[in-house]
């Protein structure tokens, strides 16, 4: 509020904005120097000039003075607060008070309010616009004329004299308002063509949007589905802990009270034993031969035993006692977790995919299929000779597809690749080419989707340089390139539905190495390409 007072006391009451350069009337009243001189212009010739604030008359035209203090003050304001951009124009004759112009008129450069347009010159000189500050950009910069007319050849604004004596004589040349229309219609006809792809371009973002909102709201699902599944391990963890501690604890009542038995059989067993010792001694240390020779007679077989032996050590042996069953422990908290990891892996996928075998019949002759149609290994020509090809094998590229397809739900299988340097793992629909040449490869078209390895030597080094990639039709979509070691073992999770098959190295700790998204218009079959050695599924 303090600063729109002051701003009102340091601004000009003609043109309503700061002083600049303010001057000092006689009376006391401070102008723009340019606002005043405006103003005593159009009073010249009327016998007085008057103060436009209290209107204090004077005969002759007063000599006017700077107010340094009120500029620097209205400059540090100005600087401080810069003046608000005004986008209206205003007429260029309302001095005393600002009105808004309703024409620009080109020839005099000065905008009207409908006041002054009513007193205008009506000539053809007098062009008139809309409102506008550039009155030079709409003019001839070489004649000084208005621009009226457009010249198609050059595709330039010119004005009256271009078309009689400049360059532009002879030229075709429209009027500004039939070329501005002629523009317009194939502006409009350009707007046409956006609108559409607008349109799609606004579906499109709708689409992600709602995507979007799909993502946050399935993140929100599974986000509370681990918290509680962890809340449920939690609480099982602590329902087996409580059960392992239970059974220790029997189990060491149960035997604590057998060793309590035997120690306190052992105890009776040491009294006795240093009852015998005492009376022994005392024998010993007697000096009449005839009462140690009875007392021999009536005791000797105590001390001696049964068979006149000495008591040996056997008779002092500690009697086995059973340990604590750490392997029944064990085996109850392996069943715990156990089953908790199974529903997990039920619960976040299905099935689990034992019935993944291989099809010989698919298999490149130079592969062999082995350990109940889990492997596939690479193979001499001569040893698979005997493999009769059918329209189902591959003729070109040694690789093979499994027996079963996948036409719904979600799985995940596991591949063991640490035997070969050289392979492609992944899907393919059963339709793909099998003796196209090298467009049957998986991965080299758009009905196969694969992680690939392959190597090469350094030289500097003599070192394998690992390069993985993910591929689909003939496109690589992720290097992973110059890796020191190979992917042993490789997790496929296939969402058939909602068009994800994502690949996983079984590393510690597991990597994500990428995500296919796809609509599969078929069933899919797990798809192996073999360069060397061989690839496993596992279970």
């Amino acid at each position: 509020m303090a600063t729109a007072d002051l701003r009102d006391e340091l601004s000009c009451s003609i043109c309503l904005i700061l002083y600049t350069d303010p001057v000092s009337l006689p009376c006391g009243h401070n102008f723009c120097q340019v606002c005043i001189g405006t103003t005593w212009d159009t009073q010249e010739g009327s016998g007085a000039y008057s103060c436009p604030e209290c209107r204090a008359e004077y005969q002759e035209r007063p000599a006017l003075y700077r107010n340094r203090t009120l500029g620097n003050i209205a400059k540090r304001l100005l600087t401080i607060h810069p003046e608000p951009e005004c986008t209206e124009i205003f007429c260029t004759y309302c001095v005393l008070s600002p009105v808004p112009a309703a024409k620009s008129c080109l020839h005099c450069e000065a905008s009207l309010c409908d006041t002054h347009l009513r007193g205008h010159s009506q000539s053809h000189k007098h062009i008139l616009t809309a409102p506008t500050r550039s009155f030079g950009e709409r003019k001839c910069p070489q004649h000084d004329e208005p621009l009226n007319y457009y010249c198609p050849n050059d595709s330039a604004c010119i004005c009256e004299s271009c078309c009689r004596i400049g360059e532009h004589r002879g030229h075709r040349v429209e009027l500004l308002s039939e070329a501005s229309e002629k523009k317009k219609e194939k502006l409009r006809k350009v707007v046409e063509k956006l609108r559409p792809e607008r349109e799609e371009t606004e579906r499109g973002a709708q689409r992600l949007q709602e995507r979007r909102r799909e993502v946050a709201e399935k993140a929100a699902g599974e986000t509370e589905r681990v918290a509680a599944l962890f809340r449920d391990i939690r609480e099982q963890l602590e329902a087996l802990e409580k059960r392992l501690l239970s059974d220790i604890s029997s189990q060491k009542e149960k035997l604590s009270l057998t060793l309590t038995d035997l120690m306190e059989q052992l105890e009776i067993k040491k009294d006795e034993l240093s009852r015998k010792i005492r009376h022994i001694e005392e024998l010993c240390n007697m000096a009449d031969p005839l009462t140690v020779l009875q007392e021999w007679e009536s005791h000797g077989a105590e001390f001696c035993g049964a068979d006149n032996k000495p008591i040996g050590r056997d008779d002092m042996k500690v009697p086995p006692v059973e340990d604590l069953d750490v392997f029944l422990l064990s085996e109850i908290m392996i069943q715990g977790l156990e089953g908790k990891v199974s529903e997990i892996k039920r619960s976040y996928c299905s099935r689990e995919n034992p019935f993944l075998y291989l099809d010989g019949n698919t298999a490149h002759r130079l592969l062999k299929i082995s350990n109940n149609s889990k492997t596939v290994e690479q193979c001499p020509a001569q040893l698979n000779n005997a493999n009769h090809e059918t329209s189902m094998t591959f003729q070109t590229c040694t690789q093979v597809l499994s027996t079963r397809s996948l036409p719904t739900g979600r799985h995940y299988w596991d591949v063991d690749c640490s035997k070969s340097k050289q392979w492609r793992v992944g899907v393919a629909y059963n339709s793909i080419e099998r003796g196209g040449g090298n467009n049957s490869l998986i991965g080299n078209n758009n009905k196969s989707w694969v992680v690939v390895e392959g190597y090469r030597i350094n030289n500097m080094n003599l070192r394998y340089l690992y390069n993985i990639s993910v591929i689909h039709d003939g496109k690589s979509l992720c290097d992973l390139q110059g890796r020191s070691g190979p992917i042993n073992k490789i997790r496929m999770y296939l969402d058939y539905e909602a068009g994800r098959l994502s690949f996983y190295e079984l590393s510690e700790p597991i990597r994500h190495l990428h995500t296919f998204t796809a609509t599969f218009t078929e069933p899919l079959h797990v798809a192996f390409w073999v360069g060397e050695n061989s690839v496993t599924i596992t279970e």
